[in-house]
This record gives structure tokens, sequence and C-alpha cells, in this order.
């Protein structure tokens, strides 16, 4: 299981304001990393859409509720995740702080920062603040699809290191 963001081959910022992995590498971080606890947003995304924008003390942790959230129907951000799983395993889990330069303009205000990534973003998910919500693209199913595969958390990370693995041995 990798416990730490080196492991995890994340792109980050050398600052920690910004951490961008691959869902299927986050999955494998079981605790927050202490150089991540000071970030407040977060974004879900594949390369062209983002899905969900949102802010939180912890985003790591917020991040967590909506994947668990997701197999009870508490997160719809979190369903849409496990319907289209295993291709949302590439999906991105952006985390960032609200303190990071890009929100200067903003007088570096949460609440502020979460709002403008919205109205940059249009995420198809976010209803609040979102003017016209991007449309959930028709390659993936829509998150209030049935479960084609049910499986346990547990064994979703297990493939999804699986998964980290063959993509790290391709790369040596």
């Amino acid at each position: 299981m990798v416990t730490s963001p080196d492991q995890a081959a994340g792109r980050h910022s050398p600052s920690e304001s910004r951490i961008s992995l691959p869902l299927k590498r986050f999955l494998l971080i079981e605790h927050c990393p202490e150089a991540w606890q000071g970030l407040d947003l977060y974004l879900f995304r594949d390369e062209n859409v983002v899905f969900y924008v949102g802010q939180s003390q912890l985003a790591f942790a917020r991040v967590w509720e909506h994947l668990l959230g997701g197999f009870k129907g508490h997160s719809i951000t979190g369903r849409f995740i496990w319907v289209n799983w295993p291709k949302s395993m590439n999906f991105t889990i952006e985390l960032l702080s609200a303190q990071d330069g890009q929100f200067s303009h903003l007088h570096h205000d949460l609440n502020t920062a979460e709002q403008w990534l919205i109205r940059q973003h249009a995420p198809c998910f976010n209803v609040v603040h979102n003017g016209a919500a991007t449309a959930v693209p028709p390659t993936y199913l829509p998150a209030n699809a049935p479960f084609r595969r049910r499986a346990s958390l547990r064994k979703l990370i297990f493939e999804a290191e699986r998964a980290v693995k063959a993509e790290d041995n391709l790369k040596w």
C-alpha cells in the first residue's frame, strides 16, 4: 500500500500548494501526507472535463468521503466514479490551496476560490454557482446508472494497485 506522495508519483509543485494525481494512485494513499494538510480545495476530473469542485478544511479527507459515500448514494460524484469503474481509475484528483498565488486576486478566500473554480470549469455535478454545468460526456455512464460491478472498496483498491504496478513496470 502506498503511503507517501512521493510513492504515489503524482505531479505536484515543490510548495505542495497543488497536487494532481490519478484516482488509482490516490486510492493507495491511506493517510493524508502532512504536506497536503493545508490543501482545502479539490477537483474530480478527466483530461477534458471537470466533474466536481469542492472545498474542505482537509481536502484529502473530503475526497475520501465522496468516494465512500458513492457506494451508498450519499455522493453523486462518488457514485459516478464507481459506476464508471474501471475507466474512472484514470480520473484525476486535484488538491489545491486557496492560499496559492492563483487565488491572490480573490484575497485567498476559500469560499470565493471555490466559486471561481466552479465558474471557470462549469463542473458536471456542481449546482450552486454554476450557471451552465457541463454535460457528462457520452463516453461515461450517468451517476444514476446501475452499478455494473459492485465490488468492495478493498477489491477496487487492489485493482488500482495492480494497475499502478503495471503502469510503473512499463516506465522501467
